[in-house]
């Protein structure tokens, strides 16, 4: 028993620092708890034998806590996550996985999980997943965080950022990088920079369609403009497809990040429709006279997009997390616009039967598309006001499905001209609200807010050759000149933003939040409103209580 008992006094300690007059009142305690804890010992003798494992410390009684066992925190030496600011920059800050070498972040978390990288460092990668896991999980055991490997919600996106193209993180939200340091590169280049190989492919259409229409041919338009267009349209899209490709191959998982953001999942869209936006739009001195386009050109660029959007609308349909009143906002219109586009290329190739296809396709979901963002369904989560500048993509759709039409059909009839007329009035409606499109921050972003303007301009073109006159040729005009001047303004601040003020590609915090909110929302202004409501109550109370006092004492008197 003696032995036991010295081995029971050298794992235990008071935390509570004895001074010498208590030591006569704390030894008798100590021994009778000394006791109990050997003879719970010897009760399970019989019992299978575990390994005993000693408490580091043991908190007085007068505090009401119980013993805390602190073995593994001695053993392992590790420390948990702590908060720097609202960034845990990379779990940096407690030198977890930077092994406390003083570097500001990690980054790897974002980077491609390959089977040869695992091989060539096994040991360094189970030690840096071990330390994440374990770093992520409070008192209980229970993870706080699981965002690094798993996929955030959409309804999280929503959530935890605002801005244009939910791009910008709430002030009490937490992301996994620093925000003050700033990313490699490829991080911080995000898949709406294809919105400018949008914008420029469809300028190309759009001055082809100057140079050959004979409702602007007293301009005297030549085709040399149409050919500079297009040259930088493909060089802009070979330098986006391929910086965004090099994102692919070293940061992998920060492509599925903006996969699975509600608004940047559409882009993913626009590499497929510009290239077909450049087939449309071929220069006449590379087309050789040909009255059709090859076929495999259609296959090659509708193909992908045919797939990707079989999963998009199947998500819609399923009635998931990502079904479409959850996710639906303006940049879905990007999902359906290429069903029109599809439709135009694929009749310049000679299949009409599969263009009309397409076009019934893209206008029964457009269609939904519309009355979803009409209705604001209570189910839909709320957009921040700064997406207001989004909303032109209200007007590619209809715009497209009218070229479409008449494309397909040789005229343009009855059909044509309710989409042409649907997108005119659209127009109208966001033109003469102009205060939605300022005061807002420049990014990449802006680039597709010029593709539904372009759009909308070639379909009044196609209108004014319906119906010849003034006043369709002066729209024609009107509304070409606009999108031309509206490319050559974001030209002119692109450049200034990326060599002169170097600001075109800020870290790309939205890839970064959280899977959940690790943070409860303080509410003080709540807590401060029930003080006051308490004290209103108390005085009222006492009050109440003095006046009845008063009427008793003047019935007794």
């Amino acid at each position: 028993m003696e032995r036991k008992q010295s081995i029971s006094h050298s794992n235990f300690a008071d935390i509570n620092e004895v001074v010498p007059e208590e030591e006569a009142e704390q030894e008798p305690k100590q021994q009778e708890n000394n006791k109990r804890f050997s003879g719970y010992r010897g009760s399970n003798r019989g019992r299978q034998q575990r390994p005993y494992r000693g408490f580091s410390r043991q908190v007085s009684l007068e505090t009401g806590f119980s013993v805390l066992n602190r073995e593994s925190k001695g053993r392992d030496g590790k420390k948990s996550l702590p908060r720097s600011g609202h960034s845990f920059g990379g779990f940096e800050s407690g030198g977890i996985i930077n092994g406390g070498d003083g570097r500001k972040a990690d980054f790897s978390i974002f980077r491609t999980k390959s089977t040869l990288s695992k091989q060539n460092s096994l040991l360094p990668s189970i030690i840096r997943e071990r330390d994440i896991e374990n770093s992520l999980r409070n008192e209980d055991g229970e993870t706080k965080d699981e965002s690094v490997n798993e996929n955030v919600s959409a309804g999280r996106y929503f959530a935890a950022l605002r801005g244009p193209e939910l791009d910008e993180v709430k002030d009490n939200e937490d992301i996994l990088l620093p925000k003050e340091e700033q990313w490699p590169f490829l991080l911080r280049f995000p898949i709406g920079c294809y919105g400018i190989c949008l914008g420029l492919s469809s300028q190309a259409v759009l001055w082809l369609a100057l140079a050959k229409s004979p409702a602007t041919n007293y301009l005297h338009i030549t085709p040399m403009i149409n050919l500079v267009v297009w040259l930088l349209s493909v060089v802009a899209l070979v330098s986006v497809s391929f910086t965004y490709i090099l994102k692919c191959i070293f940061y992998f998982e920060a492509v599925k990040r903006e996969y699975f953001h509600p608004v940047r999942v559409n882009f993913f869209f626009a590499p497929w429709v510009a290239c077909m936006f450049l087939a449309i739009s071929v220069p006449p001195v590379f087309s050789s006279n040909r009255k059709y386009l090859h076929p495999a050109i259609w296959c090659v660029f509708m193909g992908p997009y045919f797939c990707l959007e079989l999963k998009i609308y199947g998500q819609w349909l399923s009635g998931g997390r990502r079904r479409l009143c959850k996710v639906a906002n303006p940049s879905s219109h990007l999902s359906v616009v290429g069903n029109f586009v599809g439709a135009i290329l694929a009749s310049k190739v000679g299949w009409n039967e599969v263009a009309k296809f397409l076009w019934a396709v893209g206008f029964a979901h457009y269609l939904v598309v519309f009355v979803t963002l009409y209705q604001r369904l209570p189910t839909s989560e709320a957009l921040p006001k700064e997406l207001h500048p989004v909303y032109s993509m209200f007007i590619a759709a209809p715009s497209a499905a009218s070229i479409a039409w008449n494309t397909i059909y040789g005229q343009f009839d009855g059909c044509s001209r309710t989409c042409f007329f649907i997108a005119l009035f659209l127009y109208i409606s966001l033109v003469v609200r102009i205060n939605f499109f300022t005061g807002f921050k420049f990014s990449v972003a802006w680039w597709s807010y010029t593709f539904p303007m372009t759009t909308a301009s070639v379909a009044t073109i196609k209108y004014a050759e319906a119906v010849p006159g003034y006043p369709s040729r002066a729209l024609a005009l009107t509304l070409s000149f606009i999108s031309s001047a509206m490319v050559c303004i974001l030209v002119v601040s692109t450049l200034l933003h990326a060599f002169v003020w170097r600001t075109l590609f800020p870290n790309d915090l939205a890839i970064a939040i959280t899977k959940r909110k690790l943070t409860k929302e303080k509410k003080p202004f709540k807590r401060a409103y029930d003080l006051k409501r308490w004290t209103k109550q108390a005085l009222a109370k006492k009050i109440s209580a003095e006046k009845d006092f008063e009427a008793e004492e003047e019935s007794h008197h």
